[in-house]
């Protein structure tokens, strides 16, 4: 069977899921849908349409599945709401607080329309979310950590960028060695943000900017710098280029436990991604969903899901067959 996606968006996560399917050969991409003009799109898929997001309506019957590739701070709000009402669809928010409000919206208008949508797919949250799961239920008593780095933080450099006298900037997401070394020693320690990690910017500044002020205002941005030890590094616009150019990513999950009438026994669970590409290994997370909520729309299990609720098997192009005899 052949599961037939389209793609609503078509920035970097758009093009990482687009390469995804290419590798997936159950999977064929229908159409991108684009805000922008369709004229000014070029995608990697022969075969498949570049339209309007305004014509999406006209593919309610030729697309099995659509993945919303928006920003989770007013994109998908909106959107996966909307078109859960038309497709079965899935997303990548990330807006850890409020995806409880934002799980009630899609299923209401999912559910309402016989459609099946999936959120916040992707590794954080997602595989990590799957991680602390399973070791929370494995290690009932401990606790858990998450890093997040060596890495780029998107959100974090946009910040940056914003700043008066920033021509471009990028920001690295670092954990701290010696926190990472006290987890993983099963002492279970009390960390505060700043001893988890560190945040380290590479900044190009426009001609005769004031740098210090630069540096000032970044280190003392509320929400994303005050709370952590910051370094800023002025740099050349071809370094900058050179060296900084990649979206890579990553991090480290960890279950610290006992087992044991007196909890003598310690255990470590630890699970890492080394991301060359976040949004391509993002993309493929989400494609991988894809064929589950496919799955489970053509059961008739309606609603809106996540990553929890998927049972791994949904996820596989295998038979069960094939998946007990390689992978169990």
């Amino acid at each position: 069977m052949s599961y037939k996606i389209g793609i609503l968006g078509y920035g970097n996560l758009a093009k990482g899921c687009e390469l995804s399917i290419m590798q997936n050969p159950d999977m064929e991409l229908v159409a991108v849908f684009t805000r922008r003009d369709p004229s000014t799109v070029t995608i990697q898929t022969e075969g498949a349409k570049v339209d309007s997001a305004d014509n999406i309506e006209n593919y309610k019957d030729q697309i099995d599945v659509l993945i919303i590739c928006g920003g989770s701070a007013t994109d998908l709000p909106e959107m996966t709401p909307k078109y859960s009402k038309m497709f079965n669809c899935i997303d990548s928010f990330d807006t850890h607080a409020n995806i409880p409000v934002h799980f009630k919206n899609v299923d209401d208008a999912a559910k309402a329309s016989s459609h099946t949508s999936l959120i916040s797919a992707g590794w954080d949250p997602g595989m990590f979310s799957l991680t602390r799961l399973y070791s929370n239920c494995v290690l009932p008593e401990g606790k858990d950590y998450t890093f997040w780095g060596k890495g780029v933080s998107q959100g974090h450099s946009d910040a940056i960028r914003r700043v008066e006298g920033v021509k471009n900037g990028k920001q690295y997401t670092i954990p701290v060695p010696e926190a990472l070394d006290a987890v993983r020693s099963g002492s279970e320690p009390e960390l505060t943000t700043r001893q988890k990690h560190t945040r380290e910017c590479f900044v190009v500044a426009e001609e005769g900017a004031d740098k210090a002020k630069i540096e000032k205002t970044i280190k003392e941005m509320p929400n994303y710098f005050a709370d952590y030890d910051t370094t800023v590094h002025f740099i050349s616009e071809e370094e900058f280029n050179a060296n900084h150019s990649g979206m890579n990513h990553g991090g480290f999950v960890f279950r610290s436990g006992t087992t044991g009438k007196n909890g003598e026994n310690k255990h470590i669970i630890e699970y890492s991604l080394k991301l060359d590409s976040n949004p391509e290994f993002t993309g493929s997370v989400l494609v991988a969903y894809a064929r589950a909520i496919a799955r489970l729309a053509s059961n008739g299990d309606y609603g809106c899901k996540t990553v929890f609720d998927i049972a791994p098997a949904l996820l596989s192009p295998l038979t069960g067959e094939e998946i007990r005899a390689h992978l169990l």
